[in-house]
């Protein structure tokens, strides 16, 4: 797994973290769950660098870290054993999809990345932006 720092959420009542809040399936607390996808994310899409790792910060505390969230409790609700199955059942999900041609042209995302890695990459180069302002 890796070692960069994992970023704490900065939208704890939405997005990814607060989706999980009201799981009442999860096997741990929701800062460490927090933890646990935010470092299976970055093993799943070679992220180390603190750019995606805000990149991963950012895409879960999104609108998309909420669709992620419901792959995660959906996999609990159906049967993982613990958050790091279920976690690890959305992220293989995730990559499977491929990003489209239209949300390449709405978004920026290169298509045919696997979804997950290009909603990682688009919030990681969208943060560094912001910060050059």
């Amino acid at each position: 797994m890796t070692t960069a720092t994992v970023h704490p959420s900065r939208n704890t009542d939405y997005g990814f973290f607060g989706t999980l809040t009201t799981c009442p399936e999860r096997d741990r607390r929701t800062g460490e769950v927090w933890i646990l996808a935010s470092r299976l994310i970055a093993q799943a899409v070679n992220a180390s660098s603190e750019e995606e790792m805000i990149g991963i910060r950012d895409f879960l505390d999104s609108r998309s870290g909420r669709h992620f969230a419901d792959e995660v409790v959906g996999a609990l609700q159906c049967g993982a054993p613990d958050c790091e199955a279920a976690i690890a059942a959305a992220i293989a999900k995730w990559q499977d999809w491929r990003i489209s041609r239209a949300t390449e042209r709405n978004d920026g995302i290169p298509a045919d990345l696997p979804y997950l890695t290009g909603w990682v990459q688009h919030f990681a180069v969208t943060a560094s932006m912001d910060e050059q302002h």
